[in-house]
């Protein structure tokens, strides 16, 4: 059953509502399961998050001594979680202005013309492979302040000098924990940007040279505006990252010694799970939900600004 055209094209409308009242369906069939996964393990859990963040709630029976907002205004004045953001603010800028550019570099060279690239690659990439937790019990026995146990301090006496607490040390625990950070990730965030030069044709860099371009000018003026957007992918990744670190930092100093390595995370899981405070636990997590949310927003409306403003220009 159906309407038939005529000359002046009369009768096309009703078929083009019912194909697009199909298309819709179809899109909504196909989109249900993944609204339902959403719905149970995102939307749910958070919700619940935050219904528990209104009481003093220790998880054992049913949530009763509501308290309102005052796990939160305990939160922004306890200064131990303001170590915690400090501390996370802290690794999010030494991975921009250090762990970053570090693979940015590596992967300029390993991905053109440097002899042995891929046993280079092969090398770089490997600390990515191994868990979190393997590379903490690792680097901890690197760490140790023993000189017959640790490699660093068996080192350091072999020339001449004293031995370190590295880890047990409130001057020294985050930049141990960084330098374990950046000898992991940065080989994850090299192959991001080798994955985006594949894309940039060689012959547009090999007219820039031909042209007279020097190999700093043609990084600084070509290569990296086309991989621009590779970078700013590694740069979202890379603050979410930090944002959400965990288990690295768990496993080698627990947040310690005295809230030196304190992130937000390790300040959550503490509340939740060790002193069993579940209702502040629940409103830590609240809080470093919106400080992610807040800046995944402000980053993808900065980047799609650049896009309107690059399309324009």
């Amino acid at each position: 059953m159906g309407v038939s055209l005529n000359r002046n094209g009369e009768g096309a409308l009703p078929y083009r509502s019912t194909a697009r009242t199909q298309q819709l369906w179809t899109v909504l069939i196909f989109l249900l399961p993944t609204f339902v996964l959403f719905i149970v393990f995102v939307v749910y859990p958070v919700a619940q998050s935050f219904y528990y963040s209104m009481f003093n709630w220790k998880g054992f029976g049913p949530a009763v001594d509501f308290v309102g907002l005052d796990n939160f205004k305990r939160i922004l004045t306890d200064k131990a979680f303001m170590k915690a953001v400090g501390n996370t603010l802290t690794i999010v800028v030494l991975s921009l202005f250090i762990q970053l550019p570090l693979s940015l570099g590596l992967a300029l060279m390993v991905g053109r013309d440097l002899p042995g690239k891929r046993f280079f690659r092969t090398i770089f990439f490997v600390p990515y492979v191994f868990s979190e937790v393997i590379t903490a019990i690792m680097w901890m026995g690197l760490f140790n302040p023993d000189p017959d146990r640790g490699l660093i301090n068996a080192i350091i006496i072999l020339m001449g000098g004293k031995p370190q607490p590295w880890l047990g040390s409130p001057q020294m625990v985050m930049g141990c924990i960084f330098v374990v950070l950046t000898w992991k990730y940065f080989g994850f965030h090299m192959l991001l940007y080798m994955a985006g030069l594949q894309n940039i044709p060689r012959e547009i860099e090999e007219a820039a040279l031909i042209d007279g371009c020097t190999t700093g000018q043609m990084i600084t003026h070509i290569t990296l505006p086309l991989l621009w957007g590779t970078i700013r992918t590694s740069i979202y990744l890379s603050v979410l990252g930090a944002l959400q670190q965990f288990g690295l930092i768990w496993v080698m100093t627990k947040g310690g010694p005295v809230n030196a390595s304190e992130v937000m995370s390790t300040y959550m899981y503490r509340y939740s799970f060790i002193r069993f405070w579940l209702g502040y636990g629940s409103a830590v997590a609240i809080v470093i939900l919106l400080i992610s949310l807040a800046f995944s927003i402000a980053y993808l409306r900065l980047v799609r600004q650049q896009d309107v403003l690059g399309g324009v220009s």
